[in-house]
């Protein structure tokens, strides 16, 4: 590994003693960082814990909050839970494909959002809900979705 990477990911390692059962919070941290974990950040990690590659691998495949693939700058999620998807969170998705050209899992080519469909965001009272960066949006139609992704572009949150 160069010394360039590794300096890269040196002031997140460095927060945590090299023991393994920190990895996992590194790797949060690293996720929040980057919007997912690079592999040359599990190379480092790896090597600072003295544990394989592996075992690291298997952590991060293992949770779905982590992702191994670049994401966009604004993470969109589309809740698809029973009460969500009875008030319509399918046509939200067919909404996000005509208005940004991304499906679930998927990136648009400017690198600005990313779209994950998720079981539950906990807030049924709102469905449909969709939260982009955290903040929830709920009862979202498909009118108001431009003006969301307005907002969100604008870096103002509705």
């Amino acid at each position: 590994m160069s010394q360039v990477i590794s300096d890269q990911y040196l002031s997140l390692l460095d927060a945590y003693p090299k023991d393994r059962r920190y990895a996992l919070a590194v790797m949060q941290d690293i996720q929040r960082r980057f919007n997912f974990i690079p592999g040359e950040a599990l190379e480092a990690l790896a090597a600072y814990m003295g544990c394989s590659l592996a075992e690291l691998y298997s952590m991060a495949t293992f949770y779905k909050a982590f992702s191994l693939q670049p994401k966009g700058r604004h993470i969109i999620k589309i809740c698809d839970g029973t009460a969500c998807h009875l008030r319509g969170s399918r046509n939200l998705l067919s909404g996000i494909k005509a208005a940004l050209g991304i499906g679930p899992n998927e990136t648009t080519g400017d690198g600005e959002f990313s779209l994950e469909l998720v079981n539950c965001l906990g807030s049924c009272a709102l469905a449909p809900v969709m939260v982009v960066d955290g903040v929830y949006y709920g009862k979202v139609t498909m009118e108001s979705l431009a003006g969301i992704f307005h907002a969100v572009r604008e870096g103002a949150a509705v």
